[in-house]
C-alpha cells in the first residue's frame, strides 16, 4: 500500500495520468519505447497499480552491482542474439503461474528501427496467454494500459489491431518511435 502511494505519488508531481488497469496475468507490451526514461516511468506506473511483473531486460544490464537490483525488481535477462532459450523458459514458468506477468518493450531498442521484434507475439501464442497493449506517451503525459487481445495465426489482423492502438502513441521521445510492425508480417505475404 504505501509503494502504491509513493509510486502514485511520483507520477503525479511528475504531472503524469495513468489510465487502465494492468491485467493480472499475460503479456504486457510497452510501447513506444524511445528513452531510458521509459523504464522509470514504467516501474511507477505498476508500482501504482501494485502489479509486480517480471520485465525482460538486455543481459549486459545485469552486471553487478546493478544486477541484484534488476533481478529483485523482476528483471529477466535476455541474449538478443540468442533469444529462443528464454521464450522457453518463459513459456514453461507461464503454465505453472496463474499471476504471470510479463512486461516486454517489444521494439527491442530505444532507437528508431525498422521493425519490432516478435517475441510477445509467439510468447502468448505458445503459452495461451492474452497481450495487453501498455504505453507512455509524453505529448500528452498519459500512461497506461489498452485493449487485451489473444495471439490468433492471422498475424497481420492481430497487428492491425496493435497498429491502431498505437497510431496516436509518441513515447518520450517521439522522433526515436518505430512503427508498430513485423518482419515476418512481410514474410507472409
Amino acid at each position: 500500500m504505501v509503494l502504491r502511494r509513493l509510486c502514485g505519488g511520483a507520477l503525479r508531481v511528475g504531472g503524469w495520468r495513468v489510465t487502465g488497469a494492468p491485467p493480472r496475468t499475460g503479456v504486457l507490451v510497452g510501447a513506444p519505447h524511445t528513452s531510458n526514461w521509459d523504464f522509470l516511468l514504467m516501474l511507477l506506473v505498476m508500482g501504482s497499480t501494485g502489479a509486480r511483473p517480471l520485465v525482460l531486460m538486455k543481459r549486459e544490464l545485469f552486471r553487478p552491482p546493478l544486477g541484484w537490483f534488476l533481478r529483485r525488481i523482476g528483471g529477466v535477462p535476455v541474449d538478443r542474439r540468442h533469444p529462443a532459450g528464454v521464450v522457453r523458459d518463459l513459456v514453461t514458468r507461464a503454465g505453472g503461474d496463474e499471476s504471470f506477468l510479463l512486461v516486454l518493450a517489444a521494439e527491442g531498442t530505444r532507437s528508431r528501427a525498422e521493425y519490432w521484434k516478435s517475441g510477445f507475439h509467439r510468447i502468448a501464442r505458445m503459452s495461451g496467454l492474452p497481450i495487453t497493449l501498455g504505453y507512455l506517451d509524453g505529448p500528452t503525459r498519459t500512461a497506461g494500459f489498452g485493449p487485451t487481445f489473444h495471439a490468433t495465426d492471422d498475424l497481420a489482423a492481430d497487428m492491425d489491431l496493435v497498429r491502431a492502438f498505437y497510431a496516436d502513441k509518441r513515447g518520450l521521445r517521439p522522433e526515436r518511435r518505430t512503427e508498430p510492425r513485423l518482419r515476418e508480417e512481410s514474410a507472409d505475404g
